[in-house]
């Protein structure tokens, strides 16, 4: 079966495994389980009326708002103005089974069930032997992925060949102000000592 129609609060919604939806308040708590009327059940064959077998199990994922609906009134020549607000108490709720089966986590990488491999040695500014066609010849590891922040904390330790590799890394594509003055900074205080 590909999709049902529930009956939740009042409200017929056409729901699938695995969906999220909004509906009406419930009076559950976050985490409970429910079991839904169903009204219909479909997608394999021919459409099933009020089905007595099927079942659907829906877990409750927490009370939300709806979005804020304003209202104003207003008569012309009076003053008389009133505004007002509302916005709809909700639960969400997603589907997990429908007539049984329950929605399959997704599948794991092969290597995460073996043992992890050995991981680098610790990350230190030191340059890359591989060349990259992108990349100058001497950029500090992982520099593509650093923050200003970082590379301006980490700029002190770097010799001058990764300072300029760096700086000119950053000239052709990111081009940040910060990460340029914390470069050019470093490459002056080099420059000194």
């Amino acid at each position: 079966m590909t999709y049902a129609i529930i009956k939740v609060a009042g409200k017929q919604y056409r729901v699938r495994a695995g969906e999220r939806l909004l509906v009406d308040r419930l009076a559950e708590d976050d985490g409970a389980t429910i079991s839904p009327a169903v009204l219909l059940v479909g997608g394999d064959g021919e459409p099933v009326l009020a089905p007595s077998d099927v079942n659907v199990t829906a877990r409750v994922l927490g009370a939300v708002k709806g979005p804020k609906i304003r209202i104003g009134k207003y008569k012309k020549r009076t003053g008389y103005r009133r505004h007002t607000g509302f916005r709809a108490s909700l639960t969400q709720i997603e589907i997990e089974a429908i007539g049984g089966k329950k929605r399959q986590a997704p599948a794991k990488k092969a290597a995460s069930a073996e043992a992890p491999a050995e991981k680098p040695a610790a990350a230190t500014p030191e340059m890359e032997e591989r060349p990259q066609v992108d990349r100058p010849k001497g950029t500090p590891v992982g520099y593509e992925t650093m923050t200003v922040a970082e590379i301006k904390d980490a700029a002190s330790g770097w010799s001058a060949p990764m300072l300029a590799a760096a700086h000119e890394y950053e000239e052709a594509h990111g081009k940040r102000k910060g990460a340029l003055a914390a470069l050019e900074s470093a490459i002056a205080a080099k420059e000194e000592s």
